[in-house]
């Protein structure tokens, strides 16, 4: 099922309010979005202004430094996207030069097809709520923050829809609605709640979940939930509350869940919710479970195998790190701080160029090594099923996403991660997603199969807006691999063929020039070569 979105620059405006919803009836769908700078004012200062599909066969349509091209002024680029196996709630965002700080995201929709049973009744009305910290300051203007060698400051507020309060959403009385929340804010996890109002958890990035009850949700950064509100108290508004977490100072805003009959505004306190809490998100996480018995996609869709029954092969240890690298604030993966080769890695390796990167840069477990500089790039094996471990070491709550895939979250937990640790991971129903959170002084592992002959970038979500170019994959060979101001990783390797099992030697830096190819003439380019490539 091909989803084509045809794009018209590189630099969005913020929160377009067009909604991408594709459904089964019709194989295609066609979406125009001419993307420009703008005036916005979310609070109130003027400022100048897609996660979760997964890939199929190739890595070209990732929307990030390395395999697709940039998006130069005045020109266009259409996207190609299979979602056939796939149903949920994601979003889509700029992922260049800090543009996330701008705005210009949005939700897409997936529906399930028409004959599939969806283990929950239709509900009255479908809703879209993206939430997410918010800065009055010029995106220009933080990256330049970052590059005089600080850190971001404390955001300037929070917004739902794009608006710092007053975002209303309207119920009939005795109906129930499906809520999709998306955290597309750039580094503060986020409680979300409704007064008065529980909230049935249903949908996680594309996997159908046990429907547990909560009262309040945490969604970190890069994470989607859905879940089912039922309008059934006493006919009047009421408050919709997103507050962060983890942060000394609580920042809090507002939006309006508003009856049809109601009788009256919000009145009450504003209800409170957890601040500082790790232990309380920690075990909320670990009540979030696959649905086993609902219909619908899986992350292998034709049913082969189940994630518990298989032994995993490799094991990657990645754990992160901040510092100042030549004065400038940056961010490493073990160690190492991602910077982007002239030549688009793609490119690089389709045509098979020397001295763009070297295979085996970054070290699948921590050095514990000060922050270094590379076009860092990791190794494994085409059909491999590895555990990857991320280690937060740090002080703050992160994020990472996987581009393209989806994984299963078998465990977390406080402290250093250890081998005992297998012990205690869920091997029966973790839900499969595309963003895990990491909590501070704390480890997540996650199992993936790499069943894919592309590279898959990992991100780590918090530190992504701050980082000058996104990630990088590619379709022969994938990596792993860290990001400058933040950081991406990418698993991944070498096809293998049924004459040649041995792994390909890779080009010295010295071995031979390769050409530097510009945005301006990458676009010709592309054209002429076709989407295999750009």
């Amino acid at each position: 099922m091909p989803l084509n979105l045809a794009v018209a620059a590189s630099i969005c405006s913020l929160f377009c309010s067009l909604f991408a919803i594709v459904s089964a009836e019709d194989p295609y769908r066609f979406f125009n979005w001419n993307v420009t700078y703008g005036d916005i004012y979310p609070l109130g200062v003027r400022q100048r202004n897609r996660n979760g599909i997964q890939n199929r066969r190739n890595s070209f349509e990732d929307g990030v430094y390395g395999t697709t091209c940039p998006i130069p002024p005045g020109k266009n680029f259409t996207y190609i996207l299979q979602v056939k196996d796939q149903i949920g709630s994601f979003y889509y965002f700029p992922s260049l030069a800090f543009h996330k700080a701008a705005g210009g995201f949005g939700g897409i929709r997936i529906l399930s097809r028409p004959r599939i049973p969806v283990p929950f009744p239709d509900p009255a009305g479908d809703y879209t709520v993206l939430i997410g910290d918010w800065y009055k300051s010029n995106h220009t203007d933080l990256r330049a923050h970052l590059d005089k060698g600080k850190k971001l400051p404390l955001p300037d507020g929070i917004l739902i829809n794009g608006r710092g309060s007053g975002a209303a959403f309207n119920v009939e009385q005795g109906k129930t609605y499906r809520l999709r929340i998306s955290n597309v804010g750039l580094q503060n996890s986020l409680n979300f709640r409704i007064q008065n109002h529980k909230m049935k958890l249903v949908e996680v990035e594309g996997t159908h979940t046990l429907q547990t009850t909560y009262s309040s949700l945490d969604v970190h950064v890069g994470q989607s939930y859905s879940v089912l509100v039922t309008a059934d108290q006493p006919a009047r508004d009421y408050y919709i509350v997103v507050s962060s977490r983890f942060t000394s100072t609580v920042l809090t805003t507002t939006g309006i869940l508003h009856y049809s009959n109601s009788a009256g505004p919000v009145s009450g306190p504003i209800p409170g919710g957890p601040t500082v809490q790790i232990d309380w998100s920690l075990n909320q996480a670990r009540s979030i479970r696959s649905n086993l018995t609902a219909s619908g996609p899986r992350p292998n869709p034709q049913g082969s195998y189940h994630y518990g029954l298989i032994n995993t092969t490799k094991t990657i240890r990645l754990s992160s790190s901040a510092g100042q690298v030549n004065g400038k604030q940056r961010y490493a993966i073990n160690s190492v701080s991602f910077i982007p080769a002239d030549t688009p890695l793609k490119l690089a390796d389709y045509f098979k160029i020397g001295g763009v990167f070297r295979i085996g840069s970054i070290s699948d477990n921590p050095t514990g090594g000060g922050i270094y500089q590379d076009t860092a790039v990791m190794g494994a094996d085409y059909r491999a099923f590895i555990e990857i471990v991320f280690q937060n070491d740090e002080d703050i709550i992160q994020s990472y996403h996987l581009n393209g895939y989806q994984f299963w979250v078998v465990g977390m937990d406080g402290g250093q991660w250890t081998s005992a640790s297998r012990n205690q991971y869920n091997l029966r129903d973790a839900v499969a997603r595309v963003t895990v959170q990491v909590y501070p002084k704390s480890w997540s592992a996650i199992y993936i199969a790499l069943d894919n002959v592309v590279s898959i970038s990992l991100e780590e979500q918090p530190w992504i807006a701050s980082r000058g170019s996104s990630g990088s994959r590619w379709i022969k060979r994938q990596r792993v691999s860290s990001m400058a101001h933040g950081f991406t990783g990418f698993v991944g390797g070498y096809r293998k063929s049924r004459s040649d099992r041995s792994k390909v030697k890779q080009p010295s830096m010295q071995q031979q020039a390769y050409p530097v190819i510009s945005a301006a003439n990458l676009v010709e380019w592309c054209a002429a070569s076709g989407p295999l490539l750009c």
